[in-house]
């Protein structure tokens, strides 16, 4: 076992066993067998698996025992699979056990943490007055506790006349109300019964007139540390906000010194690596053990950095037209789940 480790990816749906397994199988020169399975393939009474695996350019499904580290990459809330799998081959050897971050309870945390002047004021939204927090600070984001891809994010704005424009995607309003209008109840209606939280609205640097966001992945290695494995720039279409649905994405070093200065550029990335590692550690005392994980950032119109999110996993595919850090995205996990292997 010391030598070649049973390495599990668990997925949720079995015809993505494959194409999952050979991204990582190719970026890794690792000592270890690797084999992809979903829970559904879990044989709790045998204590084996059905896994899928590579060997010698041919894929074969067939019996495994249980592997010595699980690597998750189903998108879940709940730790019920995970537990029992811990249960049976040790505490500690699965990570990444919930990767669907709750953002209130995220939010709570990293504000309660050093990382506080890094962090929007953030609200439940049934427990605000909407239109004292739009007074306050004239830009909100509304978005769900789970949320993912940008998707049910809304933006509301108090504008200088006394209107609320509110927009989903772009920047184009799609509702517009008037002060006296009832916003709270309008809002209700568009909303339903899912948890929101409202956030405090950042004025954002452009480029060229776009939206854009900064996005650092944090991986654990070989050492079982965290490190900062890249760090992207994702630009929005040209009139929209949301740079989850981006047009183009850059390395950050090639965008922020069309913005900065030189020495500007390096005391921004040197806050970016401290402020996500250290974001990494405070959600891994409250989620559990964790290998990756990205925060999003924005610059406002002074430069500062803000903490927009934390995701627990992260979207891989964005980085298909970075080809120079394809290799460490995906071999790092696999580095993590060795040195769980042999500790």
């Amino acid at each position: 076992m010391e030598n070649h480790p049973l390495i599990g990816i668990l997925v949720t749906k079995r015809n993505s066993r494959k194409r999952i397994l050979e991204l990582y199988q190719r970026y890794h020169n690792l000592n270890l067998k690797l084999c992809a399975f979903t829970p559904a393939d879990i044989l709790w009474e045998e204590q084996r698996i059905i896994g899928v695996s590579l060997k010698k350019g041919i894929w074969k499904q067939r019996s495994f025992p249980f592997p010595h580290v699980v690597y998750n990459r189903c998108y879940n809330k709940k730790l019920i699979t995970i537990q029992r799998l811990e249960e049976a081959i040790g505490r500690n050897k699965c990570f990444n056990n919930i990767n669907f971050f709750n953002k209130w309870d995220l939010y709570n945390l990293l504000k309660k943490s050093n990382l506080n002047p890094y962090v929007p004021d953030t609200f439940l939204y049934h427990e605000v007055n909407i239109f004292k927090v739009l007074d306050k600070y004239k830009l909100v984001y509304i978005k769900p506790s789970y949320g993912l891809k940008g998707r049910s994010v809304y933006r509301v704005e108090l504008t200088d006349n006394g209107d609320i424009h509110i927009s989903m995607h772009s920047l184009a309003p799609r509702n517009i109300y008037r002060r006296n209008e009832g916003i709270q109840e309008k809002l209700d209606e568009l909303l339903g019964l899912k948890q929101y939280m409202v956030q405090q609205g950042i004025r954002m640097r452009q480029l060229d007139h776009q939206y854009f966001d900064i996005r650092v992945l944090v991986q654990k290695g070989i050492i079982g540390e965290w490190a900062v494995s890249t760090i992207t720039c994702r630009v929005a279409y040209k009139h929209y906000f949301n740079t989850s649905m981006c047009e183009t994405i850059y390395d950050v070093a090639d965008i922020l010194p069309q913005l900065f200065s030189p020495e500007e550029t390096n005391e921004i990335l040197q806050s970016l690596y401290e402020v996500s590692v250290t974001a990494a550690q405070e959600a891994e005392t409250y989620i559990g053990t964790l290998g990756e994980l990205s925060v999003d950032f924005v610059l406002d119109e002074q430069r500062k950095l803000w903490i927009i999110e934390l995701n627990g996993k992260p979207q891989k595919s964005i980085y298909e037209d970075l080809k120079s850090v394809n290799r460490i995205i995906y071999s790092r996990p696999l580095e993590y789940a060795y040195y769980l292997s042999q500790s």
